[in-house]
């Protein structure tokens, strides 16, 4: 996977629009996927928070060791049944989860180690973002790209409804489900009229997620 070769800002992008799902009281966050750690810091800063991090590139991970609590450097495979249990208030996936091999088993994981109120909160692309839907609909094509929804390092593909279906079928209930970074072009309103505006999903390059454990 060409990890090494992402746009510039790539491991230091700040999701100033997930900062909006932090609960103000969560006091121990753990940011998988962290980047370098600014992200992160801003979670420390913000909440007086202790701030976990898990960085697959050893470069970013390096200079986010120097900013949280505790960083670990590798796949977060290797490092999430070690975690302690029922310890994080919070645990972030910012576009994460679309690059694992098996995200089901890696949220099941994770799962055991929430806090008794813990939340996942979660940034997943939208493969039926109109972009990609035209290239499929109307090029016939399924071209993978250096970023994006198409991001050739993606092992995985999502929409609205299987986002929901996956943390359900795990046993999550979900607080927020919604779409971020809608597009501004006006090209996705012809697939609404055709379509008598029931595709609205297709504006939103990603879904944010905010998901508790279910009650039994």
């Amino acid at each position: 996977m060409d990890y090494e070769n992402k746009p510039k800002g790539y491991y230091d992008n700040v999701r100033h629009e997930m900062l909006e799902f932090l609960p103000i009281d969560a006091k121990c966050v753990l940011d998988i996927g962290c980047g370098n750690g600014a992200f992160a810091e801003i979670i420390k800063k913000r909440n007086n928070a202790e701030v976990w991090g898990i960085e697959y590139m050893q470069l970013h991970g390096n200079k986010a060791q120097k900013k949280l609590d505790k960083v670990f450097i590798g796949k977060c495979e290797d490092f999430i049944e070690d975690l302690p249990d029922g310890y994080f208030d919070v645990v972030y996936f910012n576009d994460v989860l679309e690059h694992l091999v098996d995200p089901y088993s890696v949220i099941s994981i994770i799962k055991n180690k929430l806090s008794k109120n813990g939340i996942i909160i979660s940034s997943l692309p939208n493969v039926r973002f109109y972009k990609t839907f035209i290239k499929v609909l109307i090029n016939k094509d399924w071209k993978y790209e250096d970023y994006g929804v198409m991001d050739r390092t993606h092992l995985r593909f999502f929409t609205k409804k299987s986002i929901r279906r996956m943390y359900e079928e795990l046993g999550f209930q979900l607080i927020t489900h919604k779409g971020i970074n809608k597009s501004k072009s006006l090209k996705p309103y012809m697939f609404y009229i055709l379509t008598l505006f029931t595709q609205l999903d297709m504006r939103f390059v990603q879904y944010a997620t905010v998901a508790k454990i279910a009650n039994d």
